[in-house]
Parts: structure tokens; sequence; C-alpha cells
């Protein structure tokens, strides 16, 4: 017989965990079985933790994630406070706008610190200051791409800034497609690869987490969303990057931390932090609870 539960929707509920490991070593020899893994406490029915990015600072780790709750169906940007063997100390929302937002990418750059979040349904990307960090953000510059950005994801490469992100539009799109654009300063002006999209393929498009460098190459993780949205990371080696060309090779799908219990339907964001790597996992919820849409999936 078949289980009545199969035939609901789901909803794809996400949970933040952290290893102690540099990225590179994740990626290139998969998560430790001998590196104690952390989890952030579960947020109770229908809400989720998503999208992890951190900072050091002062002996403690500040993690930023997308906040979401089914029931309002919007996205807000949490801060979670860890001490040195992750603990949480506080937890706040830094940041909340009319529209939704994820992806809150963190970063470092010119004496400055940075937030970049994913806010495709307000129309633009805006880059983010930290007014009194970590908890006051100003926006200081609205990007001017081919396409509200979705995931938008940073990186320095030949002396010039990149951004890797997936276009809005379709699912087909948003899930699959990948398009570049580089700037001489962080605030550009922008201007947009010449070969954009630069990549169509469900497995190794949309980003998902931070870049790093391997053999003066930059590596930007990428979900694979062939099956699932969100259903595995690999890595996307750019192999040759300028601004009129571009080629890369994929990784296999990496392999999930042990022990994620119900969370083995994804893994969708692999970021770094130092020594410690953030990540996210995936259940699906097929209970029979109601929602203020009938669409269920959540992009975060």
């Amino acid at each position: 017989m078949t289980d009545w539960r199969a035939r609901i929707p789901g909803r794809d509920i996400w949970r933040v965990g952290l290893v102690r490991a540099p990225i590179a070593e994740v990626a290139r020899r998969g998560f430790p079985p001998d590196a104690p893994g952390h989890w952030l406490a579960e947020e109770g029915r229908l809400k989720f933790l998503a999208d992890p990015f951190g900072i050091w600072r002062d002996g403690r780790l500040h993690l930023f994630a997308e906040a979401y709750d089914y029931r309002t169906r919007h996205g807000v940007i949490a801060l979670i406070e860890l001490n040195a063997d992750f603990s949480p100390i506080r937890r706040s929302v830094v940041l909340r706008e009319p529209w939704h937002l994820s992806y809150p990418h963190v970063f470092e750059a010119d004496g400055e610190t940075w937030m970049l979040p994913e806010a495709h349904r307000s129309g633009a990307l805006t880059l983010y200051r930290a007014a009194a960090f970590p908890d006051v953000w100003e926006p200081v510059a609205r990007f001017e791409l081919d396409t509200p950005a979705i995931d938008a994801t940073p990186f320095r490469h030949d002396g010039l800034w990149w951004l890797a992100y997936s276009p809005s539009g379709p699912q087909r799109w948003k899930q699959g497609r990948l398009h570049l654009a580089f700037a001489e300063r962080l605030s550009g002006p922008w201007r947009r690869h010449a070969g954009n999209p630069v990549r169509n393929d469900l497995t190794s498009s949309r980003p998902g987490g931070t870049v790093w460098m391997e053999e003066g190459s930059p590596v930007l993780p990428v979900q694979d969303c062939k099956l699932t949205y969100g259903g595995g990371v690999r890595q996307l080696k750019m192999l040759r990057l300028d601004t009129e060309r571009f080629e890369a090779e994929t990784s296999p799908p990496l392999v999930p931390p042990s022990r994620v219990g119900a969370y083995s339907m994804g893994l969708h964001t692999l970021s770094a932090c130092g020594s410690v790597t953030l990540f996210d996992v995936k259940r699906i919820d097929r209970s029979l609870w109601p929602t203020r849409q009938k669409t269920i999936l959540c992009e975060s």
C-alpha cells in the first residue's frame, strides 16, 4: 500500500551545521568522519535556518543565515553568535526588508564588512555595509546587472571583482543557469560577461557558497538541482576566466556529513569561515499543516 503522505507536496526544511575543517579540505576529502560536527537547534514547525555564512570576531563566530517561516513566506537575515565551542550566545534579526531575503553572503574587503543578500523579488541586488558590526547594516550600492541576481557570490580574481549568480525567470533558469559580471571596484559599475549564461546545467550552475582558490583557479560551490532543489553541492573549478571567455569543470556531488538523520534530502550551501566550514542540509516535511499559499517550495 502506498503511504498517503507521499502524495502530499513537501515543504523543504533546512538545518544549519558546521564542521572544524577548512572548505578546501571538505571539498577535496569530504566531510571528515573524525571531526565532530555541530548543529544549530531545529527551528520548530514550519520554520528553518538556511544559507549560512560567517565571520570570526574577537574569538566568536558570527553566523548569518536566512530565517524563514512558511506561515508568513518571508525570509529575514538572522545573526546567531557562537562562542569558541559553538555554543550560542545570542540571536537577533539584523536585516529585514519588505521583500524576501536569503543567502546573506558576508565578507570583508577594503577595510569594511559587507553583506550581499539575495533579494531578487525586490528587482535588484543591493550591497550593504556594516555600520555597526554585526547588528546594523546600511545599503550603499545597487548593482545594475542583466537580471535580478539570485544567490550572487562575489570574489576577486586577476585584479577584478567578479559576481557569480543565477538569473530570475523560470525555475529552470533559477536552478540551472549561471551568469557572471565583473567590475574594477566592488561598488561597480558592473559589466555582464559576454558569454551569459556561461553555464546551462541543472547539476552545476546555481551558486551555493563561498569561492576559494585552488592552483590559481577560483572554485565555486554550485547546487545540483537535477532531482530536487538544492539536492547536492558540486565544485565548479574555473579553468579559464576572463572578460570574454569562461571554461570550467565540475566534480562529483559532495557526500553529505554522516548522522544527518532525517535531513538527508539535500545539501545546498558550503561556505568558508577560516578553519570552519558552514553548511545546511534538508528534510522534506509532508505534514498536513496549513500555510497561506498553495506553493510550498521555498528556494532559500
